[in-house]
């Protein structure tokens, strides 16, 4: 079984254009406080679009089993494609316009569960089990590029534009993934899959002391982005610092520098070997945030907190679903992403309200020990069989 097929291609400029459409959304946060939103707003606004990604995990792995991986995949992007066109009609302040704002992001959230959960168990189907961690680590590089992507893209079409650019760009990006992912053939499991469903229910499997602990390792993963995704771009405003992506690009390209290097690395050792570094690298630049007083010093933390994501998120992936039968990957990605998402939403709120009530240092700082206690559940694994 080949690594670098076709479908893989198609499947890795898919899931690039689609994250691309999500990234972009990190610049959100600038829509609320333009249209007089608050820390506390921008919270709840980014925090409802990771709870409604977080929660609909069970009802996304049960979609998968019913309607199969393809079909699922297309329904979550044509969401993607529709809901940045729906904010153009929005007018006013985000105070008038709280309730239908809220909605908008819930639904997005739901057709980015779907898209997130499915593009992983399509790829991991295609992936041979012995290449693990370097397939998912060389396609997450896909992910990883456009979380730098879609902001980098998107940055000069609302200085230029508005967010009218900004949202008519976000649907031309999710729309080329819609397009990518038809042209891959069927897995022909996965129509027998349809036929005779799962036996094995999400919250059987996420009472599993695996799926305990990879879940719970990305829950805190989870809440560490959110801090990143949510906060560093009106962080950078605040102080003043030009061109707020550049820190996405730095955390792309250290992200794809480590996925290139170290894959083959990691199933060669396995992924325990990599979490507790990986888990290392995102707490001390999460602690490093508070202390940047220029640009240069928060593209440093970009660069660190890639290199930690760039080791965590394949690792943690590969630990979801190695030796996971078919019928259950839909489910074990479910709870993978499931547990990023639901920090996220942990995050954005928590989060939140600790920059309202002390400011963006003890924001921060928080982020890193809640990411840095993830090495603590590390440490009640399963030690086998899921080691190499």
């Amino acid at each position: 079984m080949k690594l670098y097929t076709p479908a893989f291609f198609l499947l890795f400029f898919a899931h690039l254009a689609l994250v691309s459409s999500f990234a972009a959304f990190f610049l959100f946060p600038l829509y609320i406080t333009q249209n007089g939103g608050s820390k506390f707003d921008i919270g709840i606004l980014m925090g409802v679009f990771a709870m409604a990604s977080a929660f609909s995990r069970p009802a996304v792995s049960a979609l998968i089993d019913k309607i199969g991986r393809k079909h699922s995949y297309s329904l979550g992007a044509l969401v993607m494609v529709l809901i940045p066109l729906l904010h153009l009609p929005v007018c006013g302040s985000v105070a008038d316009n709280y309730w239908l704002l809220i909605g908008l992001r819930l639904i997005h959230g739901f057709g980015q569960a779907i898209c997130f959960t499915v593009i992983y168990v399509l790829i991991g189907d295609r992936i041979p089990a012995r290449r693990l961690n370097e397939g998912l680590g060389m396609f997450s590089i896909a992910g990883i590029v456009g979380v730098a992507l879609g902001p980098l893209l998107t940055e000069p079409l609302i200085a230029r534009f508005g967010f009218t650019g900004f949202f008519l760009a976000t649907t031309a990006m999710a729309a080329a993934a819609l397009a990518l992912q038809l042209l891959v053939a069927q897995h022909k499991a996965d129509e027998q899959q349809q036929k005779r469903g799962s036996e094995v229910s999400f919250f059987s499997l996420l009472k599993t002391r695996k799926f305990i602990v990879c879940g719970g390792i990305a829950l805190l993963f989870g809440i560490g982005l959110a801090a990143t995704s949510d906060f560093i771009a009106p962080f950078a405003e605040a102080r003043g610092f030009a061109f707020i992506s550049s820190y996405y690009l730095a955390y792309s390209c250290a992200a794809v520098v480590v996925r290139l290097a170290s894959g083959r690395l990691a199933d060669r050792i396995g992924e325990n070997a990599i979490i507790p570094w990986a888990i290392g690298l995102l707490s001390i630049s999460l602690f490093m945030v508070p202390l940047a007083n220029g640009k240069a010093m928060l593209v440093l933390v970009g660069f660190i907190f890639g290199a930690g994501h760039g080791l965590l998120f394949p690792a943690l992936n590969a630990m979801a679903v190695r030796n996971e039968p078919y019928e259950r990957r839909g489910k074990a990605v479910g709870i993978f992403t499931g547990g990023i998402d639901s920090g996220n939403f942990i995050g954005a709120i928590l989060l939140g309200i600790i920059g309202e009530a002390a400011g963006f240092p003890a924001l921060f700082l928080a982020a890193a020990i809640i990411t840095l206690a993830a090495l603590l559940l590390f440490r009640s694994r399963p030690k086998n069989p899921y080691e190499i």
